[in-house]
């Protein structure tokens, strides 16, 4: 019994103040002090990594899983409560589901545009991000989440708690994959406990929720050796937000016996091209805010993409060069997955290195973006990865939505260079101490 006790303690106690730093995120956000939630979220995040680094580290005594689950439902019930304050996207996905649900194409009008107006109310319309110049930029599968979840209820909490049920079949399917890559249940620690999700899928309602869900589920189904749900799960999570499709070498597997996994490919197709077929009727249109979106985060110009910007204050680079770079580094990631080993596991190290590299080089400049990469961090580990998850809050000391102050960029997009490069100066000196070892144990035998 006391043994037991023993075990329950740590994990409680690292529970309490994951707690109490949410409690304080949470007081933050109703007094309107971004700096103060910052602040809190950088404590959680740091407790944390403090509670993953000694409670995940022994085998004989760790947390309860029980215990783990429960103070993650606690951290969210918590965040619920925040007010729509970091981000206002919760208002758009409202609206997209009324417009919907009146049998309008989300993607036909502005939400300012006439013939919108019997659809406008005093709380959902004055407070939608864009309204006056940007149709809606969401693919058609997130569209499809916020039809059904805003016929529950037209507000906020309501499509909190839609994201936060969806999330909990995300949290499962990580359990089934950790179980199948033959680590501890308890490591979903990880991802539950992280800051980035209690706050921008309960605390802000992000649709990246299902995000989470779609991938995890694509990676559930391919370590299992379900390959066609693979393919079907991924489409899904590509068409609530594009970044997913970096994962498609790490799930699709060409065969020397058919010349590729065709049915694999045709699957994927088959749903994208499912999915757009009810929105189709606008043509381009279709492609929603997505090509503005590109030049109003100074995308198309560059500037907007952090390693880019950094590099034109020294020299003037052209954008290019820098699309060539990303296309490399990606295209060698890429065709290393493709030759990876027949081991189902083995998609989840290149699902999760593609999936880096893809949030690196496109620089997002909003924290709810690396949400996925938790998730993929949780079935596949990569410590310095895990920067970008915790300091990636700091994305909102801009002075405007989108704006990246230089200090952020360099803390959050440049620590993780200089991370990356630490870990590899670590990996050769273990090789080379490994190798000095063996010729040493060569030595004796002779």
């Amino acid at each position: 019994m006391a043994e037991c006790s023993a075990g329950w303690r740590l994990p409680a106690l690292f529970g309490g103040l994951l707690l109490a730093s949410v409690a304080g995120g949470l007081a933050a956000q109703l007094n309107h002090n971004l700096r103060a939630f910052v602040i809190a979220a950088l404590i959680h995040g740091a407790v944390w990594a403090v509670a993953a680094a000694i409670l995940l580290r022994g085998r004989d005594r760790r947390p309860p899983l029980v215990l783990i689950l429960a103070a993650a439902v606690l951290l969210r019930l918590i965040a619920l409560s925040a007010p729509v304050f970091l981000s206002d996207d919760v208002n758009r996905y409202i609206w997209d589901g009324r417009v919907q649900a009146s049998g309008i194409n989300p993607y036909r009008y502005l939400p300012t545009d006439p013939e919108l107006e019997p659809l406008r109310d005093q709380e959902i319309f004055p407070n939608i991000n864009r309204s006056n110049y940007a149709p809606t930029i969401y693919p058609p599968v997130a569209q499809m989440l916020f039809l059904v979840a805003s016929r529950f209820a037209e507000t906020p909490l309501a499509m909190k708690l839609a994201f936060v049920t969806i999330e909990a079949v995300g949290i499962a399917t990580l359990l089934f994959i950790l179980q199948a890559a033959g680590r501890p249940s308890e490591h979903i620690l990880l991802y539950a406990w992280h800051p980035l999700p209690v706050w921008e899928i309960a605390g802000s309602g992000h649709v990246d929720a299902a995000v989470v869900t779609f991938a995890a589920l694509a990676l559930a189904a391919a370590v299992s050796g379900r390959r066609a749900w693979s393919a079907v799960a991924l489409a899904a999570a590509t068409l609530v937000k594009f970044f997913p499709l970096a994962q498609l070498p790490a799930l699709w597997r060409p065969t020397k016996s058919n010349r590729g996994d065709w049915r694999w490919l045709v699957a994927f197709l088959a749903i994208i091209i499912a999915a757009y077929l009810p929105y189709i009727s606008v043509g381009p249109k279709v492609l929603g805010f997505l090509p503005g979106y590109f030049t109003e985060e100074n995308l198309s110009g560059g500037n907007g993409f952090w390693l880019l910007g950094a590099a034109r204050r020294a020299m003037p680079i052209p954008l290019a060069v820098y699309i060539g770079l990303a296309v490399i580094v990606m295209g060698g990631l890429a065709v290393g997955a493709l030759c990876r080993r027949p081991d189902p596991r083995s998609s989840l190290n290149w699902a999760m290195a593609l999936g880096t590299a893809a949030l690196f080089f496109a620089s997002p400049h909003y924290p709810w973006y690396f949400v996925w990469l938790v998730a993929l961090l949780t079935a596949a580990p990569w410590w310095p990865a895990w920067w970008l998850t915790l300091v990636a809050v700091l994305l909102y000391c801009g002075e405007k939505a989108g704006d990246v102050p230089l200090w952020v960029g360099f803390t959050l997009y440049g620590g993780f260079v200089v991370l990356c490069v630490a870990d590899g100066f670590r990996r050769i000196l273990l090789n080379k101490g490994s190798g000095v070892r063996r010729v040493i144990d060569c030595t004796t035998q002779a």
